[in-house]
């Protein structure tokens, strides 16, 4: 029918495919993008702003069954042992449960979008791949930042610190799998 397994998708089943293929149907060239077909299905924020102040954030209300099927299976990705499932959870932490619903079926429908247009199949990286993405950028943050401030950080995740001089004193220290901040 379209060429792709929609179900490949995590959260989405083959209800959720019927219903989603029911409202948007199969052209995709209605849409210039995948941020204008999230934003006609309404998950996308809102920019009200008057006089540089921001005055409101919130999604627009959309009467949309595609935008309720992707909402229901975004919430189904709590438990889930995915990188979407891993996003809405770290979405859930930042932002609260409502707000991390929207933001993974903005992802969900940027997702069918691009099955639906590009005709490429759906691979999941998996949680590990996730987290480690989400990690090495923390890390890159970190190190930024140290340097901004003078300080240098040093990973010694298979390093040994042998000794350390402080005024009169010698340290023996032995770090593992931890990032040591030193001034330089």
């Amino acid at each position: 029918m379209t060429g792709v397994d929609l179900t490949e998708i995590d959260g989405i089943d083959t209800s959720s495919v019927l219903k989603i293929i029911v409202e948007i149907g199969l052209d995709m060239s209605r849409w210039k993008s995948a941020k204008h077909f999230a934003s006609w299905l309404g998950l996308c924020p809102g920019t009200k702003v008057s006089g540089g102040k921001v005055l409101s954030g919130r999604s627009k209300q959309v009467a949309n069954r595609a935008a309720a099927t992707l909402r229901m299976a975004a919430f189904t990705l709590f438990n889930s042992k995915t990188a979407l499932g891993v996003y809405l959870r770290r979405q859930r932490y930042c932002l609260g449960a409502p707000k991390a619903i929207t933001a993974t079926a903005h992802k969900l429908a940027r997702l069918v979008y691009a099955l639906l247009k590009y005709g490429t199949a759906y691979v999941d990286a998996g949680q590990d791949y996730y987290e480690e993405r989400y990690r090495s950028r923390v890390v890159q943050n970190l190190k930024r930042k140290a340097q901004k401030f003078g300080y240098q950080l040093i990973d010694i995740a298979n390093t040994q610190l042998q000794t350390a001089t402080t005024k009169n004193q010698q340290l023996s220290v032995k770090l593992l799998g931890r990032l040591f901040l030193t001034r330089f």
